[in-house]
């Protein structure tokens, strides 16, 4: 909480379990729908699942690779209606209660905007800060802009305990009740007694051990982070075919997982070449997340004007750039992409 700068932290045992604690927290139940970018990692889409809502997919906009913030403004004008502080989907009938924009891959989304928006129509908003942690946009911290926010500490984190994650929230009730649905609902420690359903969402005493010594470290995480992004960013400039991660103004990334996009059109066979032919120089590189609105578990969900997350997912490779990359590694990397850059121009 310190660290980001929220009144309120409460822990729990994944990045997950954080969203789907959170969403119950601000009011998502059986039934509503809640708007979830396209292009991003399947956890917010499941957390809603979780709830007994539906997902709604939005576009993210191909300049920052972010949920679509005109395109939002445009399905909450158009396609819902707003009366007494609820916003109703007017096809599905079903009530529009929150969105979860995510910070992906070590960026800043637009989120005063979003939440702008999701004000004027009623809905509440919880950021997906799981890859985000020490992200600033306008001199704030990510998540600290909506209602609450989940952080991750999965092994893969800028800030890892193995597992677990955090809700962060300037809400006191929001944060006393996920403490409470965190902890199996209990109501009274002595008697066992639980007014609710609960969830056995935990953060270990050791995976807290944990957390406590990797937030010491952090700072230094962040900067090799960066050291990492700046080098890439210099060698890639020369290569037309090659598109850097987009910063939006006054945002500070740390870069937690580097991705490029090749050229506009490369059809989806070339990006998997690509991916083949570095690791064939030892590399290790892949793609990025399958859009959303196309996997199995959501084929009952809507999904609006879907255009840009389908090319980014087409062309998008993210490459090492874990804080434990050596500098001699790091040139390697520097040296495989180019030279496949080079070759493809």
């Amino acid at each position: 909480a310190a660290f980001v700068g929220a009144p309120y932290a409460v822990a729990a045992a994944s990045g997950t379990a954080a969203l789907h604690t959170a969403l119950l927290a601000v009011g998502v139940r059986p039934g509503d729908e809640v708007l979830v970018p396209d292009l991003t990692f399947i956890a917010p889409a499941n957390a809603v699942r979780y709830c007994g809502a539906f997902p709604v997919f939005m576009d993210v906009d191909a300049k920052t690779w972010h949920m679509d913030v005109e395109k939002t403004e445009r399905f909450l004008n158009e396609e819902c209606e707003s009366r007494k502080g609820e916003c109703t989907n007017k096809k599905s009938g079903r009530r529009v209660r929150a969105m979860i924009p995510v910070h992906i891959l070590g960026l800043a989304c637009e989120i005063d905007r979003l939440v702008e928006i999701a004000r004027r129509h009623g809905l509440k908003v919880v950021e997906d800060a799981a890859e985000a942690l020490g992200v600033r946009y306008k001199n704030r911290h990510v998540g600290c802009f909506g209602d609450a926010a989940a952080f991750s500490f999965n092994g893969n984190k800028i800030m890892t305990t193995g597992g677990g994650g955090m809700i962060v929230t300037t809400n006191q009730e929001i944060s006393r009740y996920t403490a409470y649905l965190t902890t199996q609902a209990k109501d009274d420690s002595a008697e066992y007694f639980h007014k609710e359903t609960g969830f056995n969402y935990r953060l270990s005493n050791i995976q807290a051990a944990l957390g406590l010594a990797q937030l010491e470290q952090l700072q230094g995480f962040i900067a090799r982070k960066r050291q990492i992004a700046a080098a890439y960013n210099k060698a890639f400039a020369r290569f037309n075919g090659i598109t850097p991660m987009p910063v939006i103004p006054q945002a500070e990334p740390t870069y937690w997982l580097y991705t490029i996009l090749l050229k506009a059109k490369t059809p989806m066979d070339q990006r998997q070449d690509f991916i083949r032919r570095l690791e064939e120089k030892g590399i290790g590189a892949r793609p990025l997340w399958h859009t959303l609105s196309d996997l199995p578990p959501f084929a009952d969900c809507r999904a609006f004007e879907i255009e840009q997350s389908v090319d980014l997912y087409r062309r998008a490779v993210s490459l090492p750039s874990s804080t434990g990359l050596s500098d001699e590694d790091l040139k390697r990397c520097l040296s495989a992409v180019t030279q496949l850059a080079a070759h493809d121009a």
